[in-house]
């Protein structure tokens, strides 16, 4: 592992081997689960309203349920919480997977069941992600960070490649049922770490769960840096991440292809977010991480427009392998700006806000596109959002300085933070 300088030294640790690897099955599986119900909700009704609503059901119910599953993570034991959010995910794929083998499917159905596993994701992330400061020392901590989003990235690719044939030959019912399998291996891992009892629960009870979770809004709030950034992120995720979430219709009626065609753009994606992934990973410092987390999102711009813009499917390939190289090094770079500057007592929540950011705010711009994209066509309603991230990235651009100065520091622990 030496030679991969500081992303080996992340990984040279038993309980992050054991992590990481569970990530990475575990995601692969939700990448396949996400492609076969995406091309299920387009088979069954042929509207791109419906497929992003299918994503906003899954994502959306990060928006009741982040700020108080970080709580949660921040009073609980961090291991049992991710082994139950893991079950409740493997139970949904394999209800999804029956109803669908049966014929008992239905749009209405399927979204229930995608806000249901929806939730336990909300619970399921920031417990996850807050057990990293005690699978690894803390000078490789940025690497750890970066090889969590690896490993997801990874997985984005891995996961279309397995359900694109799948789905092609044998319909959307194996491919999800991978999920179930794959979630079901996740959960069984989770008792094998051995993480400190400081790191694997935050700390004991001190009020009620929605007075800690107001807490967690108002030390990001407070924050200079933290605050500013998960506004920013959150802006963007909005205009930008939409597009990623309702690939069939683009896919379908900018390219004309079919699962196939949704296969190699969701794993080119995957490809681009995985080599800017290595690189981050092997920075191992946190000097110029603000820097790279705000100007990504000029790149992801850009390329989301090449890739609307043209009708040459081997083009939208390479936009489209852009636009994860770009959208991972912003992702990476926030969660280990966001991990090195919160509190140790906030660290679940503050990971909650990055999880809702992630899921709901995609969710917000995939059920605008849809809409808009049943109006006006897909080309145009993108092409306007990039426009307006370019403007939020003016925004961001001129406070960099504050930030830099406020997230990449050590932080000191802060009295009352809790």
């Amino acid at each position: 592992m030496a030679s991969f300088g500081a992303l080996g030294r992340a990984l040279s640790h038993r309980d992050a081997q054991i992590f990481f690897g569970a990530s990475l099955l575990s995601w692969t599986g939700l990448w396949a689960h996400r492609m076969g119900v995406s091309w299920l909700a387009w088979e069954m009704t042929h509207s791109a309203f419906w497929v992003s609503m299918c994503a906003f059901s899954d994502l959306a119910p990060a928006v009741i349920f982040s700020p108080i599953a970080g709580a949660v993570a921040d009073r609980m034991d961090r291991v049992r919480l991710t082994m139950l959010s893991q079950a409740v995910i493997a139970c949904e794929a394999a209800l999804v997977a029956t109803m669908v083998a049966t014929g008992e499917i239905s749009i209405g159905l399927l979204l229930a069941c995608e806000a249901m596993s929806g939730t336990a994701a909300s619970f399921s992330q920031p417990a996850r992600q807050s057990l990293m400061p005690g699978l690894v020392p803390r000078a490789d901590l940025p690497a750890a960070v970066a090889c969590n989003s690896l490993c997801f990235n990874v997985a984005r690719f891995i996961g279309p490649v397995i359900a694109g044939p799948l789905i092609a030959t044998s319909g959307v019912v194996p491919a999800i049922l991978f999920n179930c399998l794959a979630y079901v291996l996740a959960c069984a891992s989770m008792p094998l770490l051995r993480v400190e009892a400081s790191q694997r629960r935050g700390h004991a009870p001190e009020g009620s769960v929605w007075a800690e979770a107001a807490a967690g809004f108002r030390y990001a709030g407070r924050h200079p840096g933290i605050g500013p950034l998960l506004i920013f992120a959150a802006i963007c995720a909005v205009l930008m991440r939409g597009v990623q979430e309702i690939l069939p219709p683009y896919v379908e009626r900018l390219f004309h292809r079919g699962p196939e065609g949704l296969g190699l753009l969701t794993a080119c994606i995957g490809v681009g977010a995985l080599i800017t992934g290595l690189w981050v990973a092997n920075r191992g410092r946190m000097q110029g991480t603000t820097r790279i987390a705000v100007g990504a999102v000029g790149v992801q711009a850009i390329c989301t427009i090449g890739f609307v813009a043209t009708g040459f499917f081997p083009f939208a390939l390479l936009c489209a392998a852009a636009m994860g190289a770009a959208g991972s090094a912003h992702g990476i770079t926030t969660q280990t700006l966001v991990q090195n500057a919160a509190d140790a007592s906030m660290r679940g929540r503050v990971l909650s806000l990055w999880g809702l950011i992630t899921r709901a705010c995609p969710a917000l711009g995939a059920l605008l596109l849809g809409t808009l994209g049943e109006l006006f066509g897909l080309r145009l309603p993108t092409i306007l959002a990039m426009l307006l991230a370019l403007g939020v990235l003016a925004w961001g651009w001129r406070r960099l300085p504050g930030m830099t100065a406020a997230l990449e520091e050590r932080p000191e622990p802060t009295a009352g933070a809790r």
